[in-house]
C-alpha cells in the first residue's frame, strides 16, 4: 500500500498556510496520482475557520509531530475469543507466521498464542503426566485456547511514539506486542523488527522552510519537497529534494501557478480557499509583498472560484477580500493569549531567540482597550517559550498601519524607526508586513 504524503504548513497556521497545503495536496493527487493529504501543524485561527466553513471544506488533519507511532507498524491480525477451541487459534497462527491474538468477548486483549506459549502449554499438559501422553492431537486442539496463551505481553496505544518506549521494547524477550485504541480495545499486533525500523512520514512543507517553525520531530520524517515564499532557514536533508522559495506574496500564488502549468483548474471551493490565502497574506493585494504574479494569481483563482453555482458566485476580489480580513480582525472576540499566539513566528538572530506575532484589527483604537491584557499575555508567551524578547504587531488592515508592543526588548532595538508613544507602544505608519517590512529592520539591528 502506498505511503501517504502529508502536505503541511507551519505551526500557528494562517490562512495561506492551510490553503496552500490543501491546494498542493490536490495537485499531487490530480496530476501525479499521489496519496497526498493536506495537514495542519496547529489550531486554526478565526479567519481560516470562517473561510473553510463558508466554502464547506473539511479541516485538514492535525499533525503536530513527525515521530513514527505504533499505528504506523500495526497489523490487524485475525483473532479468536478466549473460549474458542485451540484449533481456531492454531489455524490463525499458521496463517500469520506463528501468532494468534486472543480477545475477550468485549474486544479487549487477553493473551497471545505463540510458538513459545504453545510449547509451554504442551509441556505442562503432557510432560510428566503419563495419563496425558496418549492424548490425541484432536483432543488437545479441542481444549479452550485461553489455556495456551501468554498474558503478560506489553500493550501500547496506537498513538504512542515508538522512540519514547524503544528501550523498554529492546528489553522484552518477546517479539510481538499489542496495539490498542484509546479505550484499550484491540487494533492489532506489531513486531519488534518493525518497531526498530519504522516507516518515516513523508512530508512536503509549504509556506515555511525553517525547522523551528515546523511540526515537531521533523528530523525523523522523510522530507521530499519545500514550497515557500519566506527567507531561507531550511533544514538539512540526506538526499536532494525539490526546493522552491520564490519572491511572491503568498504560497497560494505558487500553487496556483503550478496548477495552471499542469493544464488544470482547481474546483471552485478549493480555488476559493487559495484565493483567501492570497488575499489574506497580501491584504487584498495592497501589501508591499504583493507582486505582479500575485495579481495574476488572484485573477486566475477568481476566474476558477467566482463561477455560477459556486458559493462565491457574484463576489469580486475586493468584496471577498474584505470579508476575509473582517473574519480575522478584532481583539475583543479572542482571549489575549490567543491573540498573541495564533499568528506567531519564532526567529534566531544575533544571539537572540525572539518571536513576532501579528494581529489584525479594523481600527487601532481597539488596541487601547485591550493593551494591558495583551501586554501581560505577551510576557507570559515570552516566558513560557524561553524567548529573549517578543513583539506583537497589531495591524490596521483598513488604513494600512500598525502599532508595536515589545516585551523585554534588547537595548539595540531602541533604534527602531518607529516612534514610541506614551502608552509604551510604537507607532509604525505604513507597516503591514511582518516578513518584508518589520523583520528585516529587526534583523538589521540585531546582526549589526
Amino acid at each position: 500500500m502506498a505511503t501517504p504524503i502529508y502536505v503541511i504548513g507551519h505551526v500557528n497556521p494562517d490562512t495561506d498556510s492551510i490553503a496552500s497545503a490543501m491546494g498542493y495536496a490536490w495537485l499531487l493527487r490530480e496530476q501525479d496520482g499521489k496519496d497526498a493529504i493536506a495537514a495542519r501543524a496547529g489550531a486554526l485561527n478565526p479567519q481560516t475557520s470562517w473561510v473553510l466553513r463558508h466554502l464547506s471544506l473539511d479541516i485538514p488533519v492535525l499533525l503536530t509531530d513527525a515521530s513514527p507511532r505504533f499505528e504506523s507498524v500495526v497489523r490487524r491480525l485475525d483473532t479468536a475469543t478466549l473460549d474458542r477451541p485451540l484449533r481456531d487459534a492454531w489455524g490463525i497462527a499458521s496463517r500469520t507466521g506463528g501468532v494468534a491474538p486472543i480477545l475477550t468477548h468485549e474486544g479487549l486483549p487477553y493473551g497471545l498464542l505463540t510458538g513459545g506459549s504453545l510449547f509451554s502449554f504442551l509441556s505442562e499438559l503432557v510432560g510428566p503426566h503419563h495419563q496425558h501422553q496418549d492424548m490425541k492431537i484432536s483432543e488437545i486442539l479441542d481444549l479452550p485456547c485461553d489455556r495456551a496463551v501468554v498474558t503478560n505481553t506489553p500493550r501500547f496505544q496506537a498513538s504512542t511514539r515508538i522512540r519514547d518506549v524503544i528501550n523498554r521494547i529492546l528489553r522484552e524477550e518477546g517479539d510481538e506486542f499489542w496495539v490498542l485504541d484509546e479505550q484499550g480495545r484491540y487494533l492489532g499486533i506489531c513486531r519488534q523488527r518493525d518497531l526498530l525500523t519504522p516507516p518515516r512520514l513523508k512530508l512536503v512543507l509549504v509556506d515555511h522552510n525553517e525547522a523551528h517553525q515546523s511540526l515537531g520531530s521533523l528530523e525523523e520524517a522523510e522530507l521530499i519537497e519545500i514550497l515557500d515564499h519566506h527567507r531561507l532557514g531550511n533544514p538539512s536533508t540526506h538526499v536532494p529534494i525539490r526546493f522552491t522559495v520564490d519572491v511572491v506574496g503568498s504560497t497560494s500564488t505558487l500553487v496556483s501557478e503550478r496548477i495552471e502549468d499542469a493544464g488544470l483548474s482547481a474546483p471552485p471551493n478549493l480555488a476559493g480557499v487559495m484565493l483567501a490565502g492570497l488575499l489574506s497574506d497580501t491584504l487584498i493585494l495592497s501589501s508591499p509583498t504583493t507582486t505582479d504574479r500575485d495579481r495574476k494569481a488572484a485573477e486566475r483563482l477568481g476566474r476558477w472560484a467566482f463561477v455560477s453555482g459556486s458559493v462565491l458566485s457574484g463576489e469580486t476580489l475586493r468584496s471577498f477580500g474584505e470579508k476575509i480580513l473582517a473574519a480575522g480582525a478584532g481583539l475583543g472576540a479572542r482571549a489575549p493569549r490567543e491573540v498573541v499566539g495564533s499568528d506567531l513566528k519564532v526567529y534566531n538572530a544575533g544571539g537572540y531567540e525572539f518571536a513576532i506575532s501579528q494581529a489584525e484589527v479594523s481600527d487601532l483604537y481597539e488596541l487601547t482597550e485591550h493593551l494591558n491584557n495583551l501586554t501581560m499575555a505577551l510576557e507570559e508567551l515570552r516566558e513560557s517559550k524561553g524567548l529573549d524578547f517578543a513583539v506583537l504587531m497589531v495591524t490596521d488592515v483598513v488604513r494600512g498601519s500598525s502599532r508595536l508592543l515589545l516585551n523585554n526588548p534588547p537595548a539595540v532595538l531602541e533604534d527602531l524607526p518607529y516612534p514610541p508613544l506614551p502608552d509604551g507602544t510604537r507607532a509604525a505608519e505604513g507597516l503591514v508586513s511582518r516578513k518584508k517590512q518589520l523583520l528585516p529592520v529587526v534583523l538589521g539591528l540585531l546582526e549589526a
